[in-house]
């Protein structure tokens, strides 16, 4: 194993957040780490880019994003993709 190796974690642990500004109820969520981190290769293209314009548009019409902790879904087998939804939830904060 090498050094710089990283714990692999499910990727339904924790989301990162994005909540509308204007719409209530409306936002996007990515699977991220404990510490908001997201794996961008996980990503589709689609979600690569919802992800990347989320970071472009935070202040204008998204709040910074929040990571909140979530139970995977049942029968989920976390080898899935990533995958970007509507959102609205409290956050934690990250200890690292």
């Amino acid at each position: 194993m090498g050094q710089a190796q990283m714990q692999q974690l499910p990727s339904d642990n924790y989301e990162l957040r994005f909540r509308s500004l204007n719409r209530p109820g409306h936002g996007y969520t990515f699977p991220c780490d404990e510490c908001g981190r997201v794996d961008m290769d996980a990503l589709s293209d689609g979600e690569r880019h919802s992800y990347l314009f989320a970071r472009a548009i935070i202040g204008q019409e998204l709040s910074f994003p929040a990571v909140q902790r979530v139970a995977p879904a049942p029968n989920s087998d976390h080898s899935s993709t990533a995958r970007s939804r509507l959102c609205a939830a409290s956050s934690l904060t990250c200890a690292s």
